[in-house]
């Protein structure tokens, strides 16, 4: 079967972003698969949030996976899928809340790489 062409969210500039496990822990229950994952929260920055929005939600409407891309620690590009989103208007400006499903192989691996940084490797 063709898997259909993915909405991307993609990460152009600035550092790798920061996931940390999602306070709300009926996601984990609602994404549940057949390889072991976690529901994990990113925030962005973004200037069009709105648009990001509205087409990420066309693609689901479509049924076709939103994945967000972006650079690694190594600047290689990776994508994780991305499950649901919010746009929080703050005083800084629009930022988009993504929850993504992320392999438990993928976690072990960034806490295993974060730990030869705190051994000096």
């Amino acid at each position: 079967m063709h898997e259909l062409e993915p909405e991307l969210i993609t990460v152009v500039e600035g550092p790798t972003p920061e996931f940390r496990p999602s306070p709300y822990l009926w996601f984990q229950s609602v994404y549940e698969g057949p390889e072991d994952a976690d529901i994990m929260l990113c925030e962005l920055r973004t200037l069009n949030g709105q648009s990001i929005l509205d087409r990420c939600v066309d693609a689901w409407r479509e049924n076709r996976p939103v994945r967000l891309d972006f650079p690694d620690y190594l600047r290689m590009r990776q994508q994780l899928d991305v499950v649901a989103m919010r746009l929080q208007n703050l005083e800084e400006g629009p930022m988009l809340m993504l929850w993504v499903r992320q392999l438990f192989d993928q976690l072990e691996e960034e806490e295993f790489d974060e730990g030869e940084d705190d051994l000096g490797y």
